[in-house]
């Protein structure tokens, strides 16, 4: 089986959130038990340039962009085993950031169309399923049916269409569906593109798509009502029966606590390496070293869907407590320059680190004892399998994947592998930590057994990609 993966971002070449990781894991696994997936995706400038160095050109085409043809560059290189394509336009893609332009209708709907002529440029790779990702691939799927359908080369193409995040659509005006997709006025209808006056390129795809899946067991069921399916519930519940939940795992060999470099190693039988790695990462961000003070972690886009708005209700009295507070990550500003307030306030407490890297988040997963999550909702979640990986229990809001990975602790019955609440109330969150603070303190066996209980877990894509080839095996 043939499996063509698109999306706008992968790791290492580009990765803003989720999918980044989604998109370099998932193909790296099918790929263990078998299956030839490749990924295609945008070039954009921003890639690192050593990786762009690697890359080789086996084609150029045009690419019909509505009633203009634009250039077309057809790039690969592999990288871990894996097939990249990328689409060359310089036009499009060479700019200092990846989404958020005025255009970004147009550039999507240009890689659309372009990794569709791409097909006919893969030497003897045809995909028996085009496994679109989000909205920025999502007009793809009408566009395959429109602009191919009568074309030998791909026929037979099923088509798949992954949600990652509902919210966000891809929804532009009417007159990019002819003047940029150049698709007929057709499917401006309520049953496929129409999104009130608008386009919306994630519902097309999600009416056109021979299967629609999205990253967790619980989302699946919470897009179906109104409070989670941002206008498209009744759209989703008319396709039920090919809408599967699947949830997302962790690149295993990627994000490793006994072999990562930058960190002091450590597994669930020695968890010696995880403290030292703590009093590093406190000396490094000027916090007192004391590795008997439980450290709170926050790795995460800074916005409303995150919980942000809970944190700044309780924060001066979460930082009541004796614990120390490490954020890293960017995003709206009221929530940033509350995290440099807090840091101004409490320098001993709290660390806010208002960038993103990596490696630093990597060594926070280390260091941390708990990861506090309290989404307003979570498709899947990328955060709590890390720190369930590296040890670090989580704290989370009982919402899409979150239910589904993380089991509030149990002191009757002992399971459990972390901490949860479940309404959205900044007073909840407030008691939840108090809860997770007591057992750090006064319960360390049933802590440490927690701790352990977490690394041993199983979150890799082993299980998904074996449930995404019954899927894809599913299609008729």
């Amino acid at each position: 089986m043939k499996v063509l993966f698109a999306a706008a971002e992968a790791h290492p070449f580009v990765k803003i959130g989720g999918l980044g990781d989604v998109a370099y894991a998932l193909p790296k696994a099918l790929r263990k038990i078998g299956i030839d997936a490749r990924v295609i995706l945008p070039k954009y400038w921003t890639i690192p340039e050593h990786l762009r160095n690697s890359m080789h050109t086996i084609a150029t085409f045009n690419v019909p962009v509505g009633w203009r043809n634009q250039y077309g560059g057809l790039q690969y290189m592999e990288y871990d085993g894996v097939p990249f394509y990328f689409i060359d336009n310089e036009y499009y893609f060479r700019r200092d950031g990846v989404y958020g332009y005025f255009d970004d209708g147009e550039r999507y709907g240009y890689f659309c169309r372009a990794l569709l002529e791409a097909i006919k440029h893969m030497g003897d790779f045809r995909p028996d399923i085009l496994h679109c990702n989000d909205w920025h691939t999502g007009a793809a799927i009408p566009m395959l049916y429109w602009h191919y359908g009568w074309d030998r080369i791909y026929s037979g193409i099923k088509t798949v269409f992954t949600i990652h995040n509902l919210k966000h659509q891809g929804i532009f005006p009417k007159e990019v569906l002819g003047d940029i997709l150049g698709l007929s006025w057709d499917l401006f209808t309520e049953d496929r593109m129409k999104y009130y006056d608008c386009i919306s390129f994630m519902k097309g795809a999600i009416a056109m798509a021979h299967k629609v899946t999205t990253v967790s067991h619980t989302y699946a069921e919470e897009i179906k009502n109104s409070y989670f399916g941002e206008g498209l519930d009744g759209l989703l519940r008319q396709r039920s029966w090919d809408l599967w939940g699947i949830l997302n795992g962790i690149d295993t060999e990627l994000y490793n606590p006994e072999t990562d470099w930058g960190i002091h190693n450590y597994n669930g039988g020695n968890l010696e390496g995880k403290f030292r790695t703590k009093e590093d990462l406190q000396r490094d961000l000027n916090l007192p070293v004391n590795r008997n003070i439980p450290m709170v972690a926050m790795v995460s886009r800074l916005d409303d869907q995150k919980g942000l708005d809970l944190v700044a209700y309780v924060m001066e009295e979460i930082l009541q407590m004796e614990l120390q507070f490490v954020v890293l990550g960017t995003g709206n500003s009221k929530y940033e320059n509350m995290f440099r307030h807090f840091a101004w306030k409490y320098p001993h407490k709290v660390s806010a680190n208002i960038y993103f890297d990596n490696n630093l988040a990597k060594r926070i997963y280390a260091a941390s004892d708990m990861f506090l999550m309290p989404s307003k909702f979570e498709p899947c979640g990328i955060g709590q399998l890390l720190a369930l990986r590296y040890g670090s229990l989580p704290i989370v809001r009982e919402t899409g994947g979150l239910v589904d990975t993380v089991h509030a602790y149990n002191q009757y019955t002992g399971e459990g592998n972390g901490f949860s609440f479940g309404n959205y109330n900044a007073h909840e969150l407030l008691f939840t930590l108090q809860r997770a603070v007591h057992y750090y303190y006064d319960r360390k066996d049933v802590w440490y057994e927690m701790v352990r209980r977490a690394m041993w877990e199983d979150h890799s894509w082993h299980w998904s990609a074996h449930k995404y080839v019954e899927l894809y095996s599913s299609i008729r």
